[in-house]
């Protein structure tokens, strides 16, 4: 995001106009002071510990309980120093910040305003429940609202999408720039409202601010059991994606195949409904399936011309070569069984064990089908792609022989909606091109 849009720097400038204009009333409210320094430091105090636990995201609670506390201003004033003030690994770091406090200010704002509106912060000083609850959740449901907003619309205007987790960025369609955001962000902004509550309930109470900083204990602790998981993910990502740069390497000219084949798994996978963790399994499935090749003589694979019976047998040995190496890595699931089977055809002809329709496992047929599409849609340097038209037909062609005609239907459906963008990946400037190669029933090179 090094170079922003002129258009994207505008819409940040705007916003953070309209976070001075929610500061502006600040010198005529009548503002307790001690209390909006206290939470700014608690606030920027939170953003230090998550970047130290290198957890991506803000710890709302204090910003809400301000919210909850204070009139509007000074609510919003509390989420600026911990925003301006935190790490920011990503350039342009001074324009991140400013979005993020500017963001987070307006956000803070409304949701003091709406509040204060339906009688909130009168609830939260007699500790009126369960009456106290309905204010705060209209206030935390703007607060989601706003924060998706902005965010669709930066994500509308900037250059890049947020990286994939093999780092490489794409475009947003304006259209698609706010699916889902509000949905995604509202479970965990609750959570954290209801914690802002109780601190702002425990605030007013006699005990003080004392006794309202012990709620932070337990969600400093949940956070952190969360940034563990964020850094074991992230471990799983790299672990994967090391294996697929070894594949690359090594059989050049099926380079980024893996990764378009976890795509096409994943989107055959939502169109029959899966739930988000298969969903995930089934990507990583997708980029793992020729991580056998690894164990395959590197002149097989970049051999001139056609192949003996007895290479092709060798090369028949990479799913079993693929589950080997495989086979100890927990996370993986049933990915694993997909690596070892996803050459089995329904009618029984394919390797390494001839299993039949049902006996080949429903990952392994999701899989089969995104490599069959992926090779015959890309150019490879034995011969050029395909029209998605032509490879569609292919596979209804083989369906119920050597293709799950379910999955089939399923990539058919997901294509028509979404569309696909096959890119060449081999055909580059330096790669050298050999004659042309043995091929599989579906155009790819076995």
């Amino acid at each position: 995001m090094e170079a922003v849009p002129a258009r994207a720097r505008a819409y940040v400038a705007c916003v953070a106009v309209a976070a001075l204009l929610c500061l502006l009333p600040l010198p005529a409210v009548r503002t307790p002071w001690w209390e909006v320094a206290l939470l700014a430091a608690l606030s920027a105090g939170c953003e230090q510990a998550a970047a130290r636990w290198r957890f991506a995201g803000t710890f709302y609670p204090v910003l809400l309980a301000g919210a909850f506390l204070l009139p509007p201003p000074a609510a919003a004033l509390v989420a600026l120093p911990g925003a301006l003030l935190s790490p920011v690994e990503q350039r342009p770091r001074g324009l991140r910040r400013v979005w993020r406090a500017a963001q987070l200010t307006v956000g803070v704002w409304a949701a003091a305003r709406v509040h204060g509106a339906t009688g909130g912060r009168d609830a939260v000083l007699a500790a009126d429940f369960p009456y106290a609850l309905v204010p705060a959740v209209a206030a935390v449901l703007v607060f989601c609202l706003v924060l998706s907003l902005l965010d669709g619309g930066i994500l509308a205007l900037a250059v890049g999408a947020p990286p994939t987790p093999f780092g490489q960025w794409g475009t947003i369609p304006v259209r698609r720039a706010w699916r889902g955001l509000f949905l995604r962000s509202l479970a965990p902004v609750a959570v954290h409202g209801l914690a802002g509550l109780m601190m702002a309930v425990l605030w007013r109470s006699p005990y003080g601010p004392v006794a309202a900083l012990l709620v932070l204990l337990p969600m400093c602790v949940s956070w952190w059991v969360f940034a563990q998981y964020h850094r074991e993910r992230a471990a799983h990502q790299a672990t994967i994606r090391a294996l697929v740069q070894a594949v690359d390497i090594k059989d050049e000219y099926t380079r980024g195949h893996s990764e378009r084949v976890g795509q096409a798994s994943m989107m055959i996978a939502r169109e029959l409904g899966m739930d988000d963790a298969r969903i995930e399994v089934l990507r990583f499935a997708g980029i793992l399936h020729d991580v056998g090749k690894l164990g395959v003589p590197t002149r097989l694979l970049r051999k001139d011309g056609p192949l003996t019976p007895q290479e092709r047998r060798i090369i028949e040995l990479h799913p079993e070569y693929g589950h080997e190496m495989v086979r100890g890595i927990s996370f993986l699931g049933e990915a694993r069984a997909a690596v070892l089977h996803h050459h089995e055809r329904l009618d029984g002809s394919g390797y390494p064990y001839g299993l039949t329709g049902g006996q080949i496992p429903e990952s392994a047929r999701v899989v089969a089908v995104a490599d069959a599409f992926d090779a015959m849609t890309s150019t490879r340097s034995y011969r050029r792609a395909r029209p998605i038209r032509a490879a569609l037909e292919e596979l209804e062609r083989c369906a119920g022989s050597q293709f799950d005609p379910r999955m089939v239907t399923a990539l058919v459906h997901a294509l028509s909606r979404h569309g696909w963008h096959p890119a060449v990946t081999a055909d580059e400037p330096g790669v050298p091109r050999p004659r042309p190669a043995v091929t599989g029933p579906s155009g790819a090179r076995r």
